[in-house]
């Protein structure tokens, strides 16, 4: 058993292009132990400049994230019904947001495996397939802001209902993929220059209000939670800021970067990446505060008229270019829709790629993207057009906050593996995090944890006691019961991630990699110094994808 246990851990390097190459003959792995040499002298005496662009893209793509309908929504309601109250959510959940991802590239790079495919590894069938669940309902909870936002920017352009521009989105969809297949590089630069078209006019309108700075800064850094619904919208800013699939697409979009095998170049390419992050999350919380600080400013003026009041009282995306008409004037709505219509579908690119790792990952099954979107997409859909005709463009912007909430709820089962596989000898060998990272990475997500099943009891409790005997006795005995099931099961599922040990090692020693080496027919001087710890292939299977 214990032989045929590092075979397994062989064949697994071998699987994910490591130095180890099955079915090759001795002078073919010679060359490619030459050839991984000459590739790590290369990159390390590269200029660091060149070596910073040759990391770009990952972070930056998962920063447009933070920029999608379900930001910009919860960030105007937050501003809109309590001014800069909640600054210093965003704060806290734009550095807790480039701690995880920043982890979430690093498991990447050093494992040459991303998160699905380490859990898959790691835990039994069942388990497997409950965390696959939970990922493919975060990545339809994100979806569904972007059906909304996509019909929204419809409904400004074309005078549409928005349940009509819900359905359009179907199609919408289908033809942004087809569009896809002629340059998806050329696609992705043409949205993020719509979307920061945006954002250069919310800043353009911040310098025509000028808030006052003392206000701002003591929302930045004051924390506080006044008012009815105050907790429920920082949870949402929470969900919208830091988003679980986006720890599944991190962790594989660093794979799509050729980072050469030695340890010295691992942690030089870590570096790389989380200077790339850093720079992208900036200007994103940049925009995120931007745009709070607008709807904060404007909703609560006092000179206020009554239709201006009675807008930002039921704020929506729909009713964003109020936000840009001192910019913008009578354009403010086609400018502000074609770009909240780049934004819906840049997330849409994401989500579906990152359906497709989380799928590949857990279930190691492929799909052709356009079928993966359409499901998505289609169920997606469903909840989006029944609310938005039973209750309108105020029952969707509603719908994007809750969706935004289901996310911070469903954090947890991607961020406790991710913590876990960090800090663990089985999957990284020496390449862990710092104690100090891993530490207060914990802490920050006991504290999320412990808010939200806080803030899940009292709502429940709230909703009893305020219901007025609306359902009988029995019903509502019932209910109680099903709604506290789910929440032991919630925690239980928590616990059981949280104290199970790594059971499965998917790291390979120097001396069991070298002796396999010998074995197979190449020296074992490639790969007997310290910088030989851990080989980090080029995988090809998403160098080959959309992004």
């Amino acid at each position: 058993m214990e032989q045929a246990g590092e075979m397994g851990e062989i064949g697994r390097e071998a699987r994910h292009g490591g130095v180890l190459q099955s079915g090759r003959d001795t002078g073919e792995h010679k060359d490619k132990t030459v050839v991984d040499s000459e590739e790590d002298e290369q990159f390390l005496v590269q200029p660091k400049w060149r070596k910073f662009l040759a990391h770009v893209g990952p972070g930056a793509l998962v920063a447009i994230g933070f920029l999608d309908p379900s930001n910009l929504e919860t960030d105007m309601q937050a501003g809109a019904d309590f001014k800069y109250q909640l600054l210093w959510v965003i704060l806290v959940g734009m550095i807790f947001a480039l701690l995880i991802q920043t982890l979430a590239a690093n498991l990447g790079v050093k494992t040459g495996m991303h998160l699905a495919e380490l859990c898959r590894e790691e835990y039994p069938r069942f388990v497997n397939i409950c965390l696959w669940i939970i990922a493919e309902l975060a990545v339809i909870s994100d979806d569904i802001p972007e059906v909304l936002g996509t019909a929204f920017a419809f409904n400004i352009l074309l005078k549409i209902p928005v349940w009509s521009g819900v359905i359009l989105t179907v199609f919408s969809t289908l033809l942004l993929l087809g569009v896809q297949r002629f340059g998806a590089r050329k696609l992705e630069f043409i949205i993020a220059a719509f979307m920061f078209t945006m954002a250069a006019c919310f800043f353009g309108e911040l310098s025509y209000l000028r808030p006052s700075a003392r206000e701002v800064v003591k929302g930045m850094f004051v924390p506080t939670l006044h008012g009815k619904g105050a907790a429920a919208n920082a949870i949402a800013l929470f969900g919208a800021i830091i988003t679980p699939y986006n720890l599944f697409l991190h962790s594989a979009l660093v794979l799509s970067r050729k980072t050469p095998r030695s340890a010295k170049s691992v942690r030089a390419a870590c570096r790389y990446f989380l200077a790339e992050c850093s720079l992208a999350f900036v200007v994103a919380f940049l925009i995120n505060v931007t745009v709070v600080i607008v709807a904060a400013t404007i909703c609560n003026a006092d000179n206020l008229s009554p239709d201006d009041a009675d807008t930002c009282g039921d704020l929506t995306l729909q009713s964003t270019p109020l936000l840009l008409r001192n910019v913008l004037g009578r354009s403010s709505s086609v400018v502000y829709a074609v770009a909240l219509l780049a934004s819906g579908q840049s997330t849409t690119i994401s989500c579906t790629f990152a359906g497709q790792v989380i799928m590949e990952g857990f279930l190691d099954m492929r799909m052709k993207s356009w079928v993966r979107n359409l499901i998505t997409r289609v169920i997606a859909i469903a909840p989006s057009l029944v609310v938005s005709i039973v209750s309108g463009p105020s029952g969707a912007g509603k719908l994007i906050v809750f969706s935004s909430m289901v996310l911070s709820f469903e954090l947890p089962f991607a961020l406790i593996p991710l913590l876990k596989f960090c800090n663990s000898s089985n999957k990284v060998g020496p390449l862990k995090e710092s104690i100090y990272t891993v530490v207060i990475a914990w802490m920050l997500s006991f504290a999320l944890i412990v808010v939200n099943t806080y803030f899940l009891v009292w709502t429940y409790v709230d909703w009893l006691v305020h219901s007025d005997g609306r359902l009988p006795k029995y019903a509502t005995a019932l209910l109680s019961v099903v709604v506290f099931a789910l929440m032991a099961a919630y925690l239980v599922f928590v616990v059981y991630l949280t104290f199970r040990r790594d059971a499965v090692a998917t790291y390979v020693p120097v001396s069991e990699r070298a002796q396999a080496q010998v074995e197979a027919g190449g020296g074992a001087q490639a790969v007997a110094d310290d910088d030989a710890d851990q080989p980090v292939p080029l995988r090809k299977d998403l160098a080959d994808a959309s992004m």
